[in-house]
Order: structure tokens, then sequence, then C-alpha cells
């Protein structure tokens, strides 16, 4: 519950803020008088000392031509930015090439480096993928230069991996079915490939816990868009064509939580994940 002020106190706060944007500004009284259709005196009259504000169009009208918050202007806000502004800020909408080395993804890492990294991928992830099924996802894209450009996606993840980040990353569990079964997405990737990456996540499994948390949660349950979070700093949702970029800290926590609740709900767990995918092995043909 936010605390009412009274309107002795906060005409000061207008007054010195009103001031102090124009000044910052260089916009005189008659300049603002001019571009909010009033008298200069209306204008002289609001930054003289005493209780008065002014009605709720005039205190628009002067946020607007000072290009700053009315709420700030009122003493309702804290930043003086625009709401447009603050938004454009906190959210962004790039564009997501299909690509095997995304430059922005690369740097959202190397910014949230040593901070815990939360994961959904639209498929398996990239950083624990074999070499073979790299090849076989992005090889029609690459065409020629296909190996520089595997190289230069396996120094990347050399850097990410010792990065000091801890990753924990949710699966759902139709994912690695339709994966060891050749299945869906992966129909047509070859069963030796297949067994070859599954055997390559349970080592990584084992190696690499708890620094690297994979489970896997039922679909039919619960539900995730593909989203990463990269510590405190950035959650990015992808939409397929872009990336959707939240900066603001409420809606980074907001989809933290929804990824801890993925890892709550899990039907199978970090320490599990080994033993499951052992158990797939079986189902590669």
């Amino acid at each position: 519950m936010t605390d009412r002020i009274d309107k002795r106190d906060r005409a000061p706060i207008f007054r010195a803020r009103l001031t102090e944007a124009m000044a910052s500004r260089k916009m005189s009284q008659a300049e603002l008088a001019r571009q909010t259709g009033v008298d200069r005196s209306t204008i002289s009259a609001l930054l003289q000392a005493g209780t008065r504000l002014p009605n709720a169009q005039l205190a628009a009208d002067c946020a607007r031509a000072l290009g700053i918050s009315a709420d700030w202007l009122l003493g309702l806000s804290g930043r003086p930015e625009p709401i447009a502004d603050l938004l454009a800020a906190s959210l962004s909408l790039t564009e997501a090439p299909r690509a095997l080395i995304d430059e922005r993804i690369f740097g959202w890492h190397q910014e949230a480096a040593g901070y815990k990294i939360r994961h959904v991928p639209a498929t398996l992830p990239d950083m624990l993928k074999t070499r073979a099924v790299v090849a076989w996802e992005y090889e029609p894209q690459l065409g020629r230069t296909a190996e520089q450009a595997i190289g230069a996606f396996e120094d990347r993840l050399k850097w990410m991996r010792g990065a000091g980040s801890d990753y924990e990353i949710a699966l759902p569990l139709h994912e690695l079915t339709a994966f060891a079964t050749g299945s869906g997405y992966y129909e047509g990737l070859a069963a030796e490939v297949r067994r070859e990456q599954i055997q390559h996540l349970i080592r990584l499994c084992e190696l690499l816990y708890p620094s690297l948390r994979l489970c896997l949660f039922d679909a039919k349950k619960v539900f995730s868009a593909p989203v990463t979070v990269f510590g405190p700093l950035l959650a990015v949702i992808y939409l397929g064509r872009h990336y959707l970029a939240f900066r603001d800290t409420a809606r980074v926590e907001t989809i933290s939580q929804h990824f801890d609740f993925l890892v709550r709900e899990a039907e199978v767990g970090a320490r599990d994940m080994a033993a499951h995918l052992a158990g797939l092995l079986e189902r590669v043909r």
C-alpha cells in the first residue's frame, strides 16, 4: 500500500522537478507556456512557492513538452523517463536467425558469465549436442562452410563451459523420447548418431553435476515455451523468428519463478537423469 502524500508536500516536489526539467532542457517559461497552450503567468505561478498544483491536463502537457513522466513530475514516481522509454529499455524484440552461431545469444551468455542460467530449449540444448547432431541439423543452411562454422561453434561452447555459470536445463519428456525413437523433428537422424548423442548426455550429466542439472517435465501437466533466464539480468523468450527479451527485475523474476515451477514439477530430476537416459538407449533403433 503506497503512502498518501499531502498536497502541501507534493507541491514543492512538483515545483522542484518542474524547475529541474526546464533547466535540464534549457526551456524558458515562455517556451513551456507556448508548448502547453497556457499563459506565461500560469507557468510562473506553478514555479512560485505555495501549494498550487496543476490540473491533470496541464501536468500531462508539461511532461510531454519536457519529455518526462507526468508521474515523476507529480512525485508519484522516482524515474523521470516517460513510460514508453522505460518499456523500450526493459523490453526488446530482436531477430532470431536460423544460424549455428547466434552472436546475440553468445553476447547474452558473456554478459551473464558467473550467474546461474536457466534454460528451456526448443530442441536438444545446442551446448550439449554432439558434432554429428549439429552437422545433421545445420548443414542444410551452412552448405560448403559447414565445417568452418561447426569449428567456430565448438570454440564458443568451450568458452561457455568455462565461464563459471551453472546451467539448469528443463526439457519436456517427449523431446528426448522423440529423439531416442527418431520420430517427429528427429525423423531421418541415424540410429548410431542418436545413440552416440544419448551416451554423450549421460557422460555430461555424470561428469558436470551439479554445475549442469538436466530435468524432464511432463508437457501434459505443465508447459513452457522456449525460454532462457540469464541470472538476474535478463529473461529471453524464443518466438521462432524473434527473441522477446526482458530486462526489468519484476519480469525476470516472474520468468525465473516459472522455470523453478518446471523443476519442482519435473517427472525426472537431475539426480535421476543419467539412469533415465540409459533406459532411452534401449529404444534407439
